[in-house]
């Protein structure tokens, strides 16, 4: 493997997240449905496919996890690495894999981003019906080209986010069935593939939540692999003999040392000539005051020195981070971007809830072990 804290870019077109639906439904026989994977022939005589998204494990999380989760470890041995996009956040992992797009075209940029023309910060997280999600995420889902196609699909996930707005950027089009945690998840999953030929969509939150609140390989982290393991164990299990199951992620994880941390709310140089603050703290997105963008450009160069990369908009849109960036996105991503390749981060005390300080792991930059995600395959039978 790359070594942990390299650069990857994001392998749009080949193999990234936002390839494996587009696949899956050649698999599954969509006329004109491109399959950059290959999943096709491989898993030819496949009917049902289950996709399992697994919050926070990533690759390199795979290793960690294994003495707590022999099944995952099992499974996991024929495993490609794709990357996710960037930046390495949920919402553009979720919209990724759910439109089949890249970040820049279905405009979830950042976990936090700021409305145009306002200097409102849209939590996505958060996010219901404003903005609409529908406009806010105008590319087709890849459920809605499974439904118009004809196949049937369905997406599980926690109830509490039924009708959200993240949902409905991501997964519209499909059945929704709520499941409260691992067990029901996989109780409706199967349920749902055993009731026919189709397309089904799983999430699973908790794994990447135990990280960010008590550190990687922590007691509790462990816990949620372990049941992330009981999880994959019942889906194999359970799946039909048409059927395969995929298991991949959104991003992976690193812890990042108290002592490595800046404040943008306490810190005069990098708060001067900032009006708004986005991103998160691996990738910060900086709205500047009028005709302060170079010297805010100059002065975060110089506090974070070489553990970061800090640039105009411009740049980081033309070295092909995002992919190609729909002109009404292009205000979302801000005059400034940093991304952190240290293990360092930029807080926002008075900008965000205090739990986003008290983190232990973070995600979203460009580093190899945030960037590379697995893809599992299991064929049933």
């Amino acid at each position: 493997m790359t070594a942990p804290f390299d650069v990857v870019r994001p392998a749009y077109g080949t193999g990234s997240l936002a390839e494996v639906m587009p696949s899956v439904l050649a698999t599954l026989g969509v006329p004109g449905a491109p399959d950059p994977l290959g999943l096709a022939a491989r898993l030819d005589g496949v009917r049902r496919v289950a996709v399992l998204l697994v919050d926070g494990l990533g690759a390199y999380q795979i290793p960690l996890a294994a003495p707590h989760a022999p099944t995952l470890a099992d499974v996991a041995r024929g495993a490609t690495d794709l990357t996710c996009g960037f930046p390495s956040t949920t919402p553009a992992g979720l919209a990724s894999l759910g439109t089949g797009a890249v970040p820049g075209a279905h405009g979830l940029l950042a976990f936090t981003v700021n409305v145009p023309g306002t200097d409102r910060v849209l939590n996505h997280g958060e996010w219901w019906d404003d903005p609409d999600p529908v406009h806010w995420q105008p590319v087709p889902t890849q459920l809605e080209a499974a439904r118009a196609a004809g196949v049937v699909a369905t997406m599980v996930s926690r109830p509490e986010f039924a009708g959200s707005g993240m949902t409905k950027a991501a997964w519209r089009g499909g059945a929704y069935r709520g499941a409260a945690d691992a067990d029901a998840l996989a109780t409706e999953m199967l349920a749902a593939l055993r009731a026919g030929p189709g397309l089904v969509g799983g999430y699973h939150p908790d794994v990447d939540k135990a990280g960010h609140i008590y550190g990687l390989d922590s007691p509790q982290w462990r816990a949620a692999v372990s049941e992330v393991d009981t999880l994959i164990a019942r889906l194999v299990a359970g799946l039909p003999a048409d059927a395969a199951l995929l298991v991949t992620a959104d991003h992976g994880q690193l812890d990042v040392p108290l002592d490595r941390r800046w404040d943008i709310d306490t810190d005069p140089r990098l708060s001067a000539g900032v009006r708004v603050v986005a991103g998160e703290p691996r990738v910060r997105y900086l709205h500047t005051l009028p005709g302060a963008r170079d010297d805010v450009l100059a002065a975060w160069r110089a506090v974070l020195g070489d553990t970061s990369w800090v640039v105009p908009r411009e740049e980081a849109v033309a070295a092909g981070w995002f992919g190609p960036v729909r002109e009404e996105h292009l205000a979302r991503i801000g005059d400034v971007v940093v991304a952190c390749h240290a293990p360092v981060a930029v807080l926002a005390t008075a900008h965000e809830p205090p739990s986003v300080a008290n983190l232990i792991a973070y995600h979203g930059s460009y580093t190899a072990v945030e960037m590379t995600v697995p893809l599992i395959v299991v064929r049933g039978g």
